[in-house]
């Protein structure tokens, strides 16, 4: 890999490599053994969009790695503001070892790999948000010893976060049922790709319109917010077209008895799922979220060592 763009991109081999080094790397953080793989190393990060989680964990994880992560906001840099991604990208291969960016558009995504010579991270667009589902995995797999022959549900908005887990779902074997309503689906090109992959894993992938139907027997349920960051305008009528997608109690105990809640965060309680989901002792969100900076780490530390 010189790039972590999509899930889709990768083998399973290298995922299976990516989440040993995953585990490796927060096995030796837990018992205070330095792993300073990228000393002298420097790592961009560019954010067209803020967030809490991808911000602290990348810029702690390029620490605990031994390297420098510098922070480039949209208004510090010229990006899509008058100079081209190819001088952009030519730029900051001049000055630097490694690209993260996190914005709107996955096609910036794309030509600023195309164009840069160091690799570059995909931290989210619009269409994509691959690291996040690296982390889903470890937590997954730590939390069930497994993840081939598992069954993910995934119930709310057919975005970025359903695209990535069909993907990363397929790469390991792993079931996916996928429940949005109409007007909400998943793109048609992904739904095609993921289930590609799965062919070769054996992986079963279901999109339904029914909650009830895709969470039936389920291993992990997952959630994400219903109204993301520059859809603030249709907030009323994403609240009144989600409202029977909600993950309450009721639809939770439709799943086994011992499955687990995730949500890629930040959550907004009493909407996409109830607190007495989100609280529940079956709810790993705080796991999921720490488990970013041992995923994203495994990643740099692969792209850049």
């Amino acid at each position: 890999m010189k790039d972590f763009i999509s899930i889709h991109d990768c083998s399973t081999e290298e995922i299976d490599k990516l989440l040993k080094l995953a585990i490796k790397l927060k096995a030796e953080l837990k018992n205070g053994i330095p792993h300073p793989i990228l000393k002298g190393k420097t790592l961009g990060m560019i954010f067209s969009k803020s967030s809490t989680r991808t911000r602290v964990s990348f810029e702690v994880g390029m620490t605990q790695l031994g390297g420098y992560p510098l922070f480039l906001s949209s208004s510090d840099i010229q990006l899509g503001r008058g100079e081209t991604i190819y001088d952009t990208a030519n730029v900051l291969s001049r000055y630097l070892d490694g690209i993260m960016i996190r914005t709107f558009s996955h096609q910036d995504v794309l030509d600023l790999a195309k164009y840069a010579d160091i690799p570059v991270i995909n931290a989210l667009t619009d269409l994509l948000h691959p690291c996040q589902v690296m982390a889903d995995l470890l937590t997954a797999y730590e939390h069930k010893g497994r993840l081939k022959g598992l069954k993910m549900t995934y119930i709310g908005d057919g975005n970025n976060m359903a695209h990535s887990l069909m993907y990363g779902c397929a790469k390991v074997g792993m079931d996916i049922s996928v429940a949005t309503p109409a007007g909400y689906t998943c793109d048609e090109e992904v739904v095609s790709n993921a289930k590609d992959d799965a062919k070769k894993t054996g992986a079963n992938i279901v999109i339904t319109q029914d909650p009830v139907e895709a969470i039936k027997d389920a291993d992990i349920v997952y959630s994400d917010t219903w109204v993301s960051m520059g859809q603030e305008e249709e907030k009323a009528e994403r609240i009144r077209v989600f409202k029977p997608y909600q993950i309450n109690r009721e639809l939770f105990g439709k799943a086994k008895p011992d499955a687990v809640f995730m949500h890629c965060l930040p959550a907004y309680r009493g909407f996409e799922v109830t607190e007495d989901v989100i609280d529940s002792p079956n709810s790993v969100i705080f796991d999921e979220a720490e488990n970013r900076l041992h995923a994203q780490k495994a990643v740099m530390a692969t792209l850049m060592a």
